[in-house]
């Protein structure tokens, strides 16, 4: 009997020590494992030997509590965190107006150097001793400089000479939630919405705190909440006293909350009979509603409007135009310094011209007419965050009006979040493409934060892949989106290849036969994914509503441009969508180097081929093959890449724990399976018009067409509500 109760007192001991225990994956790139390299460790444990961090704000607080959660983790030992510069100081994180005289003139640089949230981090190495300090002009700027230097810690960077300025390149760097008030998120695949509206304002989850940290971590400090198709109740006092409290969690960590604004609000929460932007009540009640949200939340960024758009409402409703509409919420909220993020995301089924010319014929006539609180949201692509587009032709062609990029970070038409595709080297594709608005050089990047142009606010957005998942993102590679959008915006001009080799460090191991191969898969994993779903510019040939697989025989949805066959137009004749002056003239909306070089199918970069082309099978690409060929190895190199990617994931097996093996082994079987289904798919309809057979080297079928048709995913993730 006693034998038993002491193995009954061992189990309840050890499961409540593993319910205590933080979930693989939780801790994103911030798990601060111990540094075991003994030089390393000694020179960060001198570093660290006494800390002192200035000041007694909020953010302080949190600047505090983070070391006090990352050293003893690191370096293994206690650490007790001083008030006061003394002799024996080694790491002093102070703003620069605290700042002792004496190391000031040591540092050799003024205020000016690092701007309102930027920050210096800087080695001052004595006979003595080495020092390390961390200033800025703002205890923002304090605490992005003391993540990023617990960040080259964890990546084991040599901190001896370092001398690092760095201040952010865009103004608003936000999230994007497409989250629901009933939990749900739109196009979300991690997982239910982390807000939980029922339980605030007065229940503060730790994950509302751990999110914010994270974002800090990046430089993220904007976060729309709530999904672009708005419900109003958000803007109704029990909503917004919720909005408040989250409010105040983020705002230590330099974070503020914006709200999507349904248009219809005055209508459907406000009791007027109309929206009309140009109706004075409609006007006096934004006005008040504005008051009443900064009286709550005086730091509030604005509103996230998404106008007359998929059935969203509108100022259009009321033969207005979306000048009138920013315009007056624009008004609004200028008093008290917040500003509009008006979506160019419109297209309609009243218009029969190509949708991808749409949203510049729209927005672009009225360059120079909204208010400088008002910004346009345009996503990277003209069509609907596709596996690659050609970069929207509305960047540059709007010099007088801040442009705002809106990327994906979830993965609606990347296999969601069951596949691993590296989105940070699609941002860097978008973000290196030349516009030649202003000449040559004229890159999406300097467009982006006002060099280009000279905008004076500048933003960038991500929709994000968050949920209530264990891991945040439901893939562990998710979390490299995230990490690297982050890093992104702070710097638009950041390499790739360079925020994967952080982010691996970081998150798994500093060994380099861990990080050379998986950085590699990482990078070339966006590729294998147009590859093996929309290779040579196709585009937009997903299976209807949760655009989960391949569906490109679809046509019989009542829209045009919902069906992809408007989209590759395949026939006896050959593929591709003809924009260019013989077919939709999508190309003139491009300044003209740009425009000539996608007219001629000979100097069009092969990957938009059939983005402006509509050509023959037996066309020859530029290796030899024909069209036809191509297309079909295409997809099979997809299936080969993502079956490389799962021996370089088997060859890593001692770098990561079991638990991180087998999940990713597994969710790369799943995706190496609808790679598969997708070239079978597409290779099978596709050669009903071809009429050829399949090339040397790509595999036969597993099944016949109709089977591929007959696949229906009814409760697939993140499908748009329809209630």
């Amino acid at each position: 009997m006693l034998l038993n109760r002491f193995f009954l007192v061992l189990v309840f001991f050890a499961y409540n020590l593993l319910l205590s225990q933080t979930p693989a994956g939780y801790e994103l790139w911030m798990d601060y494992k111990k540094v075991e390299m003994p030089s390393l460790s000694s020179q960060y444990s001198n570093i660290a030997n006494e800390v002192t961090v200035l000041g007694e704000g909020e953010t302080i607080q949190v600047i505090k509590n983070e070391l006090l959660l990352a050293l003893p983790q690191m370096l293994g030992s206690q650490f007790e965190i001083k008030k006061e510069v003394g002799e024996k100081s080694s790491m002093i994180i102070a703003t620069w107006a605290q700042l002792p005289q004496n190391i000031k003139k040591q540092i050799e640089l003024d205020d000016e150097s690092f701007g309102n949230e930027g920050f210096t981090l800087k080695s001052l190495n004595t006979k003595k001793a080495q020092k390390v300090i961390v200033t800025a002009n703002s205890e923002i700027g304090l605490l992005y400089g003391t993540f990023r230097l617990l960040a080259l810690m964890q990546q084991h960077s040599d901190l001896t000479n370092i001398n690092l300025v760095d201040t952010p390149k865009i103004d608003i760097r936000m999230l994007n939630h497409w989250d629901n008030l009933d939990r749900t998120v739109e196009r979300g695949y991690a997982g239910f919405s982390l807000w939980n509206w029922q339980k605030l304002p007065e229940f503060i989850d730790q994950r509302y705190v751990d999110y914010a940290r994270a974002n800090a971590s990046v430089g993220i400090n904007a976060v729309s909440l709530t999904n672009v198709n708005a419900n109003a109740l958000i803007l109704t006092p029990m909503y917004l006293e919720k909005v408040k409290a989250l409010a105040e969690t983020f705002r230590p960590y330099g974070i503020k909350v914006y709200l999507t604004a349904r248009f219809s609000a005055p209508i459907e929460i406000g009791g007027l009979e109309s929206a009309d932007p140009l109706n004075q009540k409609v006007i006096e009640w934004w006005q008040a509603k504005a008051d009443e949200i900064y009286d709550l939340i005086p730091d509030f960024g604005g509103f996230l409007v998404k106008a007359n758009s998929e059935g969203q409402p509108g100022p259009q409703n009321y033969d207005r135009n979306h000048v009138d509409g920013a315009n007056m919420m624009a008004k609004a909220l200028a008093p008290h310094k917040g500003n509009v993020i008006w979506r160019a995301f419109v297209y309609s089924e009243h218009d029969a011209d190509d949708r991808a010319k749409q949203a510049y014929s729209e927005f672009v006539p009225y360059d120079g007419q909204f208010l400088p609180n008002v910004l346009v949201q345009v996503k990277n692509g003209a069509i609907d965050f596709q596996p690659r587009e050609p970069f929207h032709p509305m960047f540059g062609a709007m010099s007088k009006t801040p442009i705002m990029m809106e990327f994906q970070i979830t993965k609606e038409y990347l296999g969601f979040s069951t596949h691993l595709v590296y989105l940070p080297k699609l941002y860097e594709e978008v973000l290196e493409a030349d516009t030649y608005q202003e000449g040559k050089g004229s890159t999406v990047a300097k467009v982006l934060d006002g060099s280009l142009q000279g905008q004076q606010i500048t933003g960038m957005a991500g929709v994000a892949n968050i949920g209530n998942d264990l891991n945040w993102t439901g893939h562990p590679f998710g979390q490299a989106d995230w990490y690297g959008f982050g890093r992104q915006a702070w710097n638009p001009y950041l390499d790739s290849e360079k925020i994967a080799d952080e982010w691996l460090r970081m998150t798994f191991s500093n060994d380099e036969k861990f990080v050379e191969p998986i950085k590699e898969m990482m990078v070339t994993s966006r590729e294998a994914v147009v590859n093996y779903m929309n290779p040579l510019g196709l585009h937009h040939i997903f299976d209807t509503g949760h655009h989960y697989g391949p569906g490109p025989w679809v046509s019989e949805l009542s829209r045009p441009e919902w069906n992809p066959v408007y989209y590759h137009q395949a026939d006896e004749n050959g593929i591709g969508f003809d924009r260019t002056p013989s077919g939709s003239n999508a190309t003139a909306q491009y300044a003209q180097p740009v425009a000539e070089m996608f007219n001629d199918p000979k100097t069009c970069p092969e990957e938009y081929l059939l983005w402006f082309h509509h050509l023959p099978w037996d066309y020859q690409l530029k290796n030899g093959e024909t069209l036809w060929n191509g297309l079909a190895r295409k997809y099979q190199e997809g299936v080969n890449q993502v079956a490389k990617m799962q021996k370089t994931w088997n060859q890593i097996k001692p770098y990561v724990s079991a638990e991180q093996h087998k999940e990713v082994n597994m969710l790369l079987t799943i995706q190496h399976k609808e790679a598969k289904w997708w070239r079978d798919a597409c290779l099978l309809y596709f050669q009903t018009f071809s009429k050829q057979e399949l090339p040397v080297g790509v595999e036969k079928p597993e099944h016949d067409l109709e089977y591929y048709k007959s696949l229906k995913f009814p409760f697939a993730p993140g499908i748009r509500p329809r209630w």
